[in-house]
């Protein structure tokens, strides 16, 4: 498969989005062993590259279950795993009522959470640690302090931030220095192209650009973007390939810092995503596809 960058890492040009097997739109979760064949599927798609976060988990007391889902499938690939990237992410708390979501920000939190997701992931070191959610209580830049003290400390290797503003990008450059912010993950489809000027950003100032829901979402957005968007489907017949990939191979067109990451909870469902990285569209069907979500190029 084709490889791009994240912050140091070399990876696969379509991720594995992971939460799908832990939590997703429709509440069906697939058997323990399916959403290990699943990401094993990837694996052997050439994918690289796999993004998970403590808080993917059927309930509140089960965090850390998307994180062992994808150690464990990694421990029992018969494939070279050296050059696998795993992303994380932490921020978000969850309480004993289910939809109780927080967020912490603080030192002490982020310290406790990097610890956990280490023992989830069995890793020393986490190599990509994403902050998940601003915690509006606290200051930007004091959060992205918090993170380069535990990189300093030798807990994470690079750092990522996950639903921001252009603004918060912005200090979060300036806090942690020019070059060492490795990705920004957020929202991003035909569905919600609302994160186009944050992908533009990233674009001009080097950082990856990790387009999480790049389909639509696990509540069907992504299973029926071929027919609430019909341009992408008609290129998909024209290509003999589904409207999923066209619309992946149009992300990747918008720039080379765009690593999307389709979520899959079915073998066939990632397989099927990860051949977007080999397909050519032309200019004549890449703008189409950009004028069907209203994005001028």
């Amino acid at each position: 498969m084709t490889t791009r960058t994240v912050g140091p890492f070399t990876v696969s040009a379509i991720g594995l989005g992971a939460m799908p097997m832990s939590m997703n739109g429709d509440g069906v979760l697939p058997p323990r062993d399916e959403a290990i064949a699943t990401v094993h599927a990837a694996l052997d798609a050439g994918v690289t590259f796999i993004d998970t976060a403590d808080i993917y988990a059927p309930s509140w007391a089960e965090m850390g279950h998307n994180e062992r889902i994808v150690r464990d499938a990694l421990a029992s690939w018969e494939g070279d795993t050296t050059g696998i990237l795993v992303g994380t992410k932490g921020g978000i708390t969850r309480r004993s009522a289910e939809k109780d979501f927080g967020r912490d920000g603080s030192l002490a939190y982020l310290r406790s959470a990097v610890e956990r997701s280490r023992e989830n992931l069995d890793v020393d070191v986490i190599d990509l640690y994403q902050y998940h959610r601003p915690d509006r209580w606290m200051v930007y830049g004091e959060i992205m302090a918090n993170l380069k003290t535990l990189q300093e400390e030798g807990l994470i290797r690079a750092i990522g931030i996950s639903n921001a503003s252009i603004e918060e990008i912005d200090i979060a450059r300036q806090v942690l220095g020019e070059g060492n912010l490795a990705s920004v993950q957020n929202e991003f489809s035909p569905r919600h192209p609302g994160s186009y000027g944050e992908l533009r950003y990233c674009d001009e100032h080097d950082i990856a650009f990790l387009p999480w829901s790049p389909l639509g979402g696990t509540g069907g957005g992504g299973r029926n973007v071929g027919e609430r968007f019909t341009t992408f489907r008609e290129i998909g017949e024209d290509h003999a390939v589904s409207p999923q990939q066209v619309v992946l191979a149009w992300e990747l067109s918008l720039s080379t810092r765009v690593v999307p990451i389709p979520g899959a909870r079915r073998a066939a469902s990632i397989t099927d995503s990860a051949q977007a990285a080999e397909l050519a569209l032309s200019a004549d069907e890449l703008a189409r596809c950009s004028a069907a979500v209203g994005i001028e190029i």
